[in-house]
């Protein structure tokens, strides 16, 4: 194994560290998303962890309504997590698409 392997190694470790870095940093940001006119409200942090759900006391006068808004914010809010946790990592990796990272 030659010279160039070992840098390419070296390289791909250093990769790995801004990596784990960058989702550390992004898991502790938020995104937050409403649904119905802002009457249901989920954040989310980078980690897509729900952190948060803030319902309006007159959504709960539908209830079945009231479950359509809550799927709908909490889905948007983890998909702009995502985008957020991808527009972070794309810079380390050059816009590459690497399977599994994402």
């Amino acid at each position: 194994m030659g010279k160039g392997f070992g840098n390419i190694v070296k390289r791909a470790q250093q990769l790995q560290a801004k990596m784990a870095s960058v989702q550390e940093e992004v898991g502790e940001q938020t995104v937050e998303a409403s649904s119905g006119g802002g009457m249901v409200t989920a954040v989310v942090n980078g980690k897509q962890e729900l952190l948060e759900l803030k319902i309006a006391a007159e959504a709960a006068e539908d209830i079945e309504m009231l479950q359509d808004m809550v799927v709908a914010a909490v889905n948007k809010a983890l998909y702009d997590s995502q985008d957020m946790m991808k527009d972070a990592l794309s810079g380390l990796t050059g816009g590459l698409n690497i399977p599994g990272l994402f």
